[in-house]
């Protein structure tokens, strides 16, 4: 990814990742101040509750008075780096003061954040933050505080000085460095088109274009035979509790985990590939504001989950962000009642086998689909007519409601 037209728009900042070359000196070294930043994590936790049952409070403050107090006793403490410690700090009370506030604006037990839980030394792999002081870039590598040393695989250049990197570890054992640096918006040409784009499970997207529809690829059940393979290995292999794990049972759980890391890139890579045509393509976007998680208690659970729903609507969201395209999200309910000629509702709701939308009060007959994809259109405020190509009428507003930080 190369860097962004000079001058533009500012449109926020981004992620770029990259892979990492580590030796065995520095893993030994990473895995040191990991082991550091998850005891004080753990000590937050542990200090949050016990101000809880005692009605006390545990702010910022008092976590870094904590944090302080604690590397003035604990030499081994102080022979990390205080920005990843300060940095576990600062991640433990965003997280608790969102779950907090769910707590209060008593939302529904499935829509609030959990409480920050204590992580396990062989549970969690690791992850440290680090701020502008506690990391630079020299001939390619990347210096992080305490002396660590990391060659970074260049595929593509930064646009600008990052202002933070994270360094993580994946299931797999590779680690990668991902740094935030601010980014200015790639404008595209003017098309006079716009689009509307419906969720949906036969097909992951449908839309007002029959050329950017979006067919399920179905990359999770042409892996199924591979994973099932090896779940069965593990299955074989695995010791009696209390015993270790053999290198025969490790061996299929890679393989396995290698296949999930295998269909997850391909589903991004789809769908960064289908949403930089349709942004390319389009002056607006109405999509349909779907959350896919209540299909994972149905029937289509598995074909949901496969459709990757929630991944290309991200996807689809940071590509218009990053080219100034703007996104509408439409709310989803009714819209495969309404008709989008005449805005009559069916009497209804409309069985999921019948595919083929008829209205009542104009005459009008489209599939099912692509009369949901027109009614994002209608909804949004933009006139369908820009579908078919023609300028789409009025200003468009973007939305409130797109992620923080993208990732490129």
């Amino acid at each position: 990814m190369t860097a962004g037209a000079q001058g533009g728009e500012s449109a926020g900042h981004a992620r770029y990742t990259y892979r990492l070359r580590v030796s065995s000196t520095a893993a030994a070294a990473l895995e040191a101040e990991w082991a550091r930043c998850r005891w004080i994590w753990n000590e937050s936790c542990a200090r949050s509750k016990k101000a809880h049952a005692e009605d006390e409070k545990c702010g910022p403050a008092g976590l870094d008075r904590m944090l302080t107090e604690a590397r003035t006793v604990m030499s081994w403490l102080r022979e990390g780096s205080s920005v990843p410690q300060q940095q576990v700090i600062r991640d433990f009370g965003r997280s608790r003061a969102k779950a907090l506030n769910d707590i209060k604006a008593r939302l529904p037990m499935r829509q609030r954040a959990g409480m920050p839980k204590y992580k396990k030394k062989h549970g969690t792999d690791p992850t440290l933050n680090y701020t502008r002081r506690g990391f630079r870039l020299k001939d390619g590598r990347l210096h992080l505080a305490g002396g660590i040393r990391l060659t970074v695989v260049w595929s593509r250049d930064l646009p600008e000085p990052p202002s933070s990197v994270r360094v993580y570890r994946d299931s797999l054992g590779h680690w990668y460095a991902s740094f935030v640096v601010p980014t200015a918006t790639e404008a595209l040409p003017s098309t006079g088109a716009v689009i509307g784009i419906d969720w949906g499970v036969k097909e992951t997207a449908t839309t007002t274009s029959d050329d950017h529809d979006l067919p399920h690829a179905e990359y999770g059940r042409k892996a199924a035979g591979g994973l099932a393979r090896y779940q069965r290995m593990m299955a074989r292999r695995r010791a009696p509790r209390g015993k270790a794990q053999s290198k025969g049972y490790r061996k299929a759980q890679r393989q396995a985990a290698k296949l999930h890391k295998k269909v997850a890139r391909q589903r991004q890579d789809t769908a960064r590939k289908w949403a930089k045509a349709v942004v390319r393509d389009h002056d607006a976007l109405a999509v349909e504001d779907f959350k896919p998680k209540f299909l994972a208690k149905s029937t289509m659970a598995r074909k949901a989950a496969d459709a990757a729903i929630g991944a290309t609507k991200t996807a689809l969201i940071e590509m218009g962000r990053k080219h100034g395209r703007p996104v509408h999200l439409v709310h989803p309910a009714h819209t495969t009642m309404d008709c989008a000629q005449c805005g009559a509702r069916t009497k209804h709701a409309l069985p999921l086998s019948e595919r083929t939308y008829s209205c009542t009060a104009c005459g009008a007959v489209s599939p099912r689909d692509k009369n949901s994809a027109r009614v994002m259109l209608v909804r949004a405020g933009l006139n369908p007519a820009g579908a078919d190509r023609a300028r789409a009428d009025g200003p468009l507003v973007r939305s409130q409601r797109e992620p923080g930080i993208p990732f490129l």
